[in-house]
């Protein structure tokens, strides 16, 4: 982290009956971070530096990643065990006061789902490169180019993926994951996220997340989302809440924005044409600017 910012620590906090590790700095309200596949607390490391300045900040290794608990089998990694960490992990940080919410990829769908069960708990949301669960499913559903930009999660589901990722080194993981936005990361980032990537059981608990979900693309031998039958009105999110997108993922299209304030009322969308799925890692400084003026105080 940089001196911007007070020292991230590491600790471990007992959530939801299992042990998720965590990164902490700073004082002052909670933000709290999640991130997505393939990554670990790390890839928020850009704004714990900056937002240590003036917040208490944690960015936990969600379940089945880096040194946090994976517990064994599919159905440990459903949404609602999932949410359930976060719930009581926010709920031991903060005291069940409101607390900002900052998530990105697979993070993001705990931080919708969170938001539209317990929006009480959130003064402030911040979704980056997540799609919201009515639009994906929509999307999955009807639209040919998002079904054929998921397919990798098919990849991701079958048994042989972890053998297949973690070869020669976990090259074909860090390509698969970073090889079109390799420029943002240093040897250093590489390193780190391999040696995360390492962990006994953690590239299984990180593919589960996959296995564990009903939102997936058809298949010749599986509709996929089609299996469900879901509507806006359950969905909706009644928090202020900050969409950042970079429009060059290649895996989470635009269309995923269409519509997304029927479901989300107080909505502000923030497009990045430059970025790709990897935002915060790529554009930190302007990332951390369009955060921070969403989450001052009024």
């Amino acid at each position: 982290m940089s001196s911007s910012g007070s020292a991230a620590r590491s600790a471990f906090v007992e959530a939801n009956g299992i042990r998720l590790h965590t990164m902490q700095a700073g004082e002052g309200p909670l933000v709290l971070f999640l991130h997505g596949f393939p990554q670990f607390w790390y890839a928020w490391r850009h704004q714990l530096a900056e937002f240590s300045r003036d917040h208490h900040v944690v960015a936990p290794d969600l379940r089945g990643y880096n040194l946090s608990d994976k517990p064994a089998g599919v159905d440990a990694y459903k949404a609602r065990h999932i949410v359930a960490d976060i719930r009581d992990l926010a709920r031991q940080l903060n005291g069940g006061a409101p607390f900002t919410l900052v998530a990105h990829d697979w993070g993001g769908a705990v931080a919708w789902n969170l938001a539209s069960v317990a929006p009480e708990l959130l003064s402030r949301l911040v979704i980056l490169n997540s799609p919201h669960p009515y639009t994906f499913w929509r999307e999955l559903v009807h639209n040919p180019a998002q079904q054929q930009a998921s397919e990798y999660m098919l990849k991701l589901r079958a048994p042989q993926a972890e053998a297949r990722l973690a070869e020669n080194g976990y090259a074909r993981l860090w390509k698969f994951a970073f090889g079109e936005t390799s420029p943002a990361f240093t040897d250093a980032d590489r390193a780190a996220y391999i040696e995360a990537w390492a962990q006994p059981g953690a590239l299984t608990g990180s593919l589960n997340w996959y296995r564990a979900s009903p939102l997936v693309p058809p298949s010749a031998e599986d509709p996929g989302a089609a299996r469900l039958q879901l509507e806006a009105k359950d969905f909706i999110v009644r928090v202020p809440t900050l969409v950042i997108h970079g429009e060059r993922d290649i895996a989470l299209l635009t269309g995923l924005l269409d519509g997304l304030e029927q479901c989300v009322p107080q909505l502000r969308i923030e497009r990045l044409p430059e970025a790709s799925h990897w935002v915060m890692e790529e554009y930190p400084a302007r990332v951390n600017r369009l955060i921070r003026d969403f989450i001052a105080p009024l």
